[in-house]
């Protein structure tokens, strides 16, 4: 490569289409005359070029570009709806300028720290042509030049370097198909010695930089000539495989013989013959500390180390917790009925056993169904705990289910992650185990929802004088992320379980709760045409499912309850298909928000996101920043977008890239082109994505798929998300199908043994 061209090819696609010919591929040349924007977190620019004695607005992504600076683009010319043409560049070479005025205007854009004009003119003056070699390899000639010490000279050359340097890297990783966003980002890890250390072990990646995976990893080393069995290559399969199954399917664990086997299919070595490597390996893992491997109930396991110590932490605390706060039974009788008397209702038995259980003990766990009265006791025990002076925070898993509570309880609630205060310094949690949340008990519902991660820092924020009762449905499906932290700590039987039975929340004509009781049992809903709000819709075509649910959103439903589309979701057991959430999205977006000349939209992937497209944040983001319109003309700031949120687009911009999103409680963020694969069409969801939330109606169809997702636990969820109305789309055989199969995929994990025996250590250490 010649030392004053950067050749840089970000997009392997691109050259794909070109050579297959289904992209228009030309390139176009000039010197940059003026920037117009630049994001520097992403490098999006737009631009002027002077092009054949012309000017030419191009836009694309530069690391960094200056005025003055030659470039050779590659791409399309485009017509924006707004600005008219433009040059759309995919990938691009910068040329260093050889002519006099070329390196003065070059030196003098302010590229380079400590040379502006005034210096770039008296570089050129003493050293010409030669200027930038001078820069580069004489700095000490630097110090002739009039205005520049010898200190200076070397912060010039240390800047020019670091600007070529980062250049040569970017276009490095750029040929294994490494965005510019992520090759900064590698970057800023490994800085000068990035090429270095990609060369000696590229599978270094994925332990130490977020967004590498195995395959990107093994791509750079195969074209290295990495052997097969090497052993960077089968621990980075290893930290792999583990990691796959904790964010795929909710284990903390792996058993010993299910993680050779996933490693030898992974990295396509016979197991037998290289079985001695992989414990190799795996050993070394655990003496960095990296892995832990052991035997439990005469399993071998293996498991990352992060979720040993987050599932031994949240047992450890939770049995301190429980064993410390262990006194005589407060008498709450009185309580309960002057609670009675003040909200006209008559508690049950079970429904009085959990408000003294939750009382009367440091942890404990209530869990019911829908319509058991989980909202009333816990404004009761509310009520009881404030009389007796106790400071009490109620918290949730989301943003929905924390409004959801705030509205039943007339009581503020919030999500666990606002509570915990994120530190916009460290991107810590402001309260963690060194500066504890200043509540005396806390209560958080939908608790079934909690992941082992997030359970962990809860429990860290919380004093050992810290009451904590857990509310939620055991039935639901577990949470999105890693554990099985509700189940696990019920099946333990080290904590107090109030488990509620009894209906008593169900209007007159209404089948919601009862139908959703009788999926629970193993029985098929029933259909009365007296029913207000449960309905099906026979259809046997997935094209006239399809149809019918896009007809009952955008039409009949809207029209029959006189209610806006926005207020019905469908709630689809797939991603992918004829009735899968993708495929339907699409066509209720074309229907609900159709392209317009004056509706701004933007083209990620497969996806179309438009200007009032219903959207999901669909990972948790702790770093984005968001501003709140509060009444009285008050704003509230603060950072974190979770999995699960949902809004709508409000504004998008087509120059930066950037989408503009109000989410509920009127929560207003900024996207970045780089943030925007966190989002997805809301229009259909997952049942899956939808625990921990209520909609108004919801429609779900009634289809054939794999047995280890359709079964009965994901049916009882969907049915339970509904307020108002369910309507079923599809054929009844298929329901029947789902209700009758109770499989659910056993999930690894480990905190029911060790809150059994951190619960006899704390009850050694208090007696």
């Amino acid at each position: 490569m010649q030392a004053n061209v950067l050749y840089f090819f970000s997009s392997i696609s691109l050259a794909k289409k070109f050579f297959l010919g289904y992209y228009y591929f030309m390139q176009i040349e000039g010197e940059i005359e003026s920037i117009i924007f630049n994001n520097e977190s992403n490098g999006y620019t737009v631009a002027r070029l002077l092009h054949n004695n012309e000017n030419t607005v191009i836009v694309g992504k530069f690391f960094k570009i200056a005025c003055g600076e030659k470039v050779r683009l590659n791409g399309e010319f485009v017509t924006n709806q707004k600005f008219g043409e433009q040059f759309a560049f995919e990938t691009f070479e910068i040329v260093y300028p050889t002519t006099v005025n070329g390196i003065k205007k070059f030196l003098g854009s302010g590229l380079i720290k400590g040379v502006g004009p005034v210096t770039a003119q008296n570089i050129v003056a003493k050293f010409g042509e030669d200027s930038l070699n001078v820069i580069e390899f004489q700095p000490d000639s630097l110090a002739k030049v009039s205005g520049i010490s010898a200190k200076k000279a070397k912060v010039i050359n240390e800047y020019f370097y670091n600007y070529k340097n980062v250049q040569n890297i970017i276009i490095f990783l750029s040929e294994y198909n490494i965005s510019t966003n992520l090759a900064l980002k590698i970057y800023t890890v490994y800085k000068a010695e990035t090429i270095k250390k990609i060369q000696e072990n590229p599978y270094a990646l994925v332990e130490d930089i977020d967004g590498v995976g195995f395959i990107t990893a093994d791509n750079i080393a195969n074209k290295f000539g990495i052997s097969k069995d090497s052993e960077f290559r089968v621990r980075a399969g290893i930290l792999y495989s583990l990691s796959q199954a904790s964010e795929k399917n909710g284990h903390t664990f792996l058993p010993y013989d299910d993680l050779i086997r996933s490693l030898s299919k992974l990295l396509n070595l016979n197991q037998e013959k290289y079985e001695n490597l992989f414990e190799t390996v795996l050993q070394t893992l655990v003496l960095e500390k990296v892995v832990k491997n052991f035997f439990i109930n005469k399993i071998n396991i293996v498991m990352l180390s992060k979720f040993y110590f987050y599932e031994k932490s949240v047992a450890d605390k939770l049995s301190l917790i429980n064993i410390s706060q262990t006194a005589t039974e407060i008498d709450i009788a009185e309580d309960i009925k002057h609670f009675e008397e003040v909200n006209h209702i008559n508690f049950h038995n079970e429904q009085i056993n959990a408000i003294k259980t939750a009382i009367n003990n440091g942890v404990c766990v209530i869990t019911g169904g829908p319509g058991t009265g989980k909202t009333t006791i816990i404004k009761c025990i509310l009520s009881i705990l404030e009389a007796q002076g106790i400071c009490t925070a109620l918290l949730a898993p989301t943003g929905r289910a924390s409004k959801r509570m705030s509205d039943a309880t007339d009581k503020e609630a919030s999500t666990i992650h606002r509570a915990l205060a994120m530190d916009f310094a460290t991107k810590r949690f402001a309260f963690n185990e060194k500066n504890f949340l200043p509540f005396d008990a806390i209560i958080v519902d939908e608790f079934s929802m909690v992941d082992v991660m997030l359970a962990n820092h809860l429990l860290k924020a919380l004093s050992r004088d810290c009451k904590i009762i857990m509310v939620g449905d055991k039935n639901q499906l577990p949470s999105v992320g890693a554990g099985n932290v509700l189940d696990d700590i019920i099946k333990s039987q080290t904590i107090k379980v109030a488990n509620l039975t009894q209906i008593f929340r169900q209007e007159e004509n209404s089948l919601i709760i009862s139908n959703a009781h009788l999926i629970n049992s193993g029985e098929m809903p029933e259909f009365d045409n007296k029913s207000n709000d449960f309905f099906f819709e026979t259809k046997e075509n997935l094209y006239d499912i399809k149809e019918n649910i896009v007809n009952l959103i955008t039409n009949r439903l809207p029209n029959f309850l006189n209610i806006p589309p926005s207020q019905i979701q469908v709630l689809a057991p797939l991603k992918n298909g004829v009735c899968g959430v993708e495929t339907i999205n699409k066509e209720l977006q074309q229907k609900l928000n159709p392209p317009a000349f004056s509706k701004p939209e933007i083209v990620f992937g497969a996806n179309i996101f438009r200007k009032g497209d219903k959207i999901m944040q669909t990972a948790n983001n702790y770093n984005l920043e968001w501003v709140q319109q509060l009444s009285h003309n008050r704003v509230a700031e603060g950072v974190g977008i979770f999995n699960g949120d949902m809004g709508y687009i409000s504004e998008i911009d087509r120059d930066t890239g950037e989408i503009y999103v109000n989410f509920e409680g009127n929560k207003q963020c900024v996207y970045p082109r780089t943030e925007i694969s966190q989002l997805s069409l809301a229009y259909a969801i997952t049942i899956h994505k939808s625990q921990g939330s209520e909609f108004d109606v919801v429609v779900i169809p009634s289809i054939a798929g794999p047995s280890m997702i359709l079964n009965r636990n994901l049916i009882y969820t969907a049915v339970t998300r509904a307020k108002k109305m369910v309507v079923l789309v599809g054929e009844k055989r298929h329901l029947k199908t789902m209700i009758n199969n109770k499989f659910i995929l056993k999930r690894h994990t480990l905190l029911k043994e060790f809150l059994i025996k951190s619960n006899e250590n704390a009850k050694i250490l208090f007696e």
